[in-house]
């Protein structure tokens, strides 16, 4: 069975094992998921009220983007738990020879890199996630509003349990390019991400204050 197919209960007691999966890395993207479903959630409470009319088009396409999102995300559960199962062999890998350690070495930099594919996508995802409720704070239904901060504040906590699970890896692999390339393609998405997310909460906050 799938990661994601498993009950909350299953999921959250393998998770809870000493089993190398799930991990952060699935947390990471189910914690981004619940996110982008609360936007969906969200449109579908706004969706053919005359009070948000003016909106409708921009509802509709708010909840299209989000369940492509949310399905990405969900699948990025399993998809990452099949990325890190080389890297956890290859730390298993024996290192007494010469010839030993250099192939344990080339394994492992290769399963780093692996490894990092997943978390990159899910914090991708989680900021194109997060730019939705920065649109839907202002267009949908105030009735729905603490779930919009609900929603950004997980997809915050997700994008920076991506971060993690990046840095972790980049941190042990040698090419310098490599690194290099993804913390220009992955660092400004997260910090922005991060911002915007806090900014979606002000408003949140403000307007339930009102």
């Amino acid at each position: 069975m799938k990661l994601a197919d498993k009950t909350c209960n299953e999921f959250v007691n393998e998770l809870a094992s000493k089993s190398p999966v799930p991990g952060g890395g699935g947390a990471a993207a189910l914690v981004g998921a619940i996110g982008v479903a609360l936007s969906s959630m969200v449109c579908n409470l706004t969706t053919g009220k005359k009070k948000y009319a003016q909106f409708e088009d921009d509802i509709q396409d708010i909840l299209k983007k989000a369940q492509e999102l949310q399905n990405s995300l969900m699948q990025m559960i399993d998809e990452d738990a099949e990325n890190f199962l080389p890297l956890s062999k290859a730390y298993g890998m024996p290192k007494g020879t010469e010839q030993e350690r250099k192939l344990k070495e080339e394994t492992l930099e290769k399963a780093l890199k692996q490894a990092c594919e997943v978390p990159i996508k899910i914090v991708k995802a989680c900021y194109d996630a997060i730019k939705l409720h920065a649109e839907l704070v202002d267009k949908g239904s105030r009735l729905a509003i603490s779930d919009v901060g609900v929603g950004v504040q997980c997809l915050r906590a997700a994008i920076i349990s991506g971060q993690l699970n990046i840095v972790i890896n980049i941190n042990s692999i040698k090419d310098s390019v490599y690194v290099d390339r993804i913390k220009k393609e992955v660092m400004p998405l997260v910090k922005e991400g991060v911002n915007l997310a806090d900014e979606v909460y002000e408003k949140v906050e403000q307007i339930l204050s009102r």
